[in-house]
């Protein structure tokens, strides 16, 4: 089931990858401003970083300090990379971590684009999942993540990597969605719930828990009060965690789950925030899950929260 878990969002990602989703667009921009971002943040990267994929701005919290070797799990096009390449400085060094190839070599471009035509010349990427890190043992000073650890089937191992990549002393800062309440099992056990970040999301104390279990001490995890059905600013796709049927009609949703076999959902399994191309055959698939969508509220089960550890 990991494995199937593990290609479905890796094929899903690879097609926001290619998707031209940026900060050009207007929703893409509000989503991010709605997480945490500000306007001079997003202006200072490549646009084509942003996809909207953010449930938070770990980077905002990280206190990164120049010199320092910060790595990002599931970075994507590179956004939190290049904003905490400005923070670490020249002497410093910003890691990517993803396992979509079309991430890795779009993150690339982005980095050789640079900042104003400067490329970034502190930052590197590497094709590889979150729970074998291509890192060496006490080598990192902050793990940084965005809504991505609630996609890992194996969550305690992605949490004993993070413990083995880091020095003593260092530190986690993630942004990610966690759960207040055990949710409905026809939300639980759907594939497209889970590739759209909300059925493989775990309970806030067993986030903290696991954490712990793994040698992490000083453990938090805060609920944001960010509100999730701001992913639907983003119309004619995907709304991440949108609850807002009315909005989604016909396009996939993350967190939005489809009562379907897992094969069917996931055939058209909807990655955060992505957008849905949608086969003629799928009408029906969409329509349930919308319909469920009318009948949950997502902020009811789910919340973008700030996770901090020290190890």
């Amino acid at each position: 089931m990991s494995a199937n878990i593990e290609e479905a969002v890796r094929s899903r990602y690879g097609a926001v990858a290619v998707s031209n989703l940026s900060s050009t667009h207007e929703g893409v921009r509000a989503v991010a401003e709605a997480f945490g971002y500000s306007p001079e943040e997003l202006a200072s990267i490549p646009a084509e970083a942003n996809m909207g994929l953010s449930c938070g701005n770990p980077t905002a919290t990280a206190n990164l300090r120049e010199g320092e070797t910060v790595v990002d799990l599931g970075s994507g096009g590179g956004l939190d990379v290049f904003l905490a390449a400005a923070k670490v400085g020249p002497t410093g060094r910003a890691i990517g971590i993803d396992m979509t190839p079309e991430m890795v070599e779009l993150a690339r471009r982005n980095a050789a684009r640079g900042d104003n035509g400067e490329p970034f010349t502190n930052v590197e990427f590497h094709l590889a999942t979150i729970d074998k890190l291509p890192l060496a043992d006490n080598s990192v000073d902050c793990v940084i993540s965005n809504c991505v650890i609630n996609l890992a089937p194996d969550k305690p191992a992605v949490f004993r990597e993070i413990a083995r990549v880091l020095k003593p002393g260092g530190r986690l800062a993630v942004s990610d969605i966690a759960l207040k309440k055990s949710l409905p099992r026809e939300i639980s056990q759907d594939m497209l719930a889970y590739v759209g970040c909300i059925a493989g999301a775990i309970l806030i104390d067993d986030y903290k828990g696991g954490l712990i279990k793994a040698g992490f001490s000083n453990v938090q995890v805060i609920d944001s009060g960010a509100d999730l059905n701001a992913y639907a600013k983003i119309e004619n796709q995907s709304g991440c965690c949108s609850s807002a049927a009315t909005q989604i009609e016909n396009q996939s949703g993350c967190c939005a789950p489809a009562v379907k076999p897992e094969a069917e959902s996931m055939s058209a399994a909807a990655s955060c925030c992505a957008p849905a191309q949608i086969a003629e055959g799928d009408a029906k698939l969409f329509a349930d899950f919308t319909a469920l969508l009318a009948r949950y509220n997502v902020n009811d089960h789910a919340a973008s929260v700030k996770v901090y550890a020290i190890k």
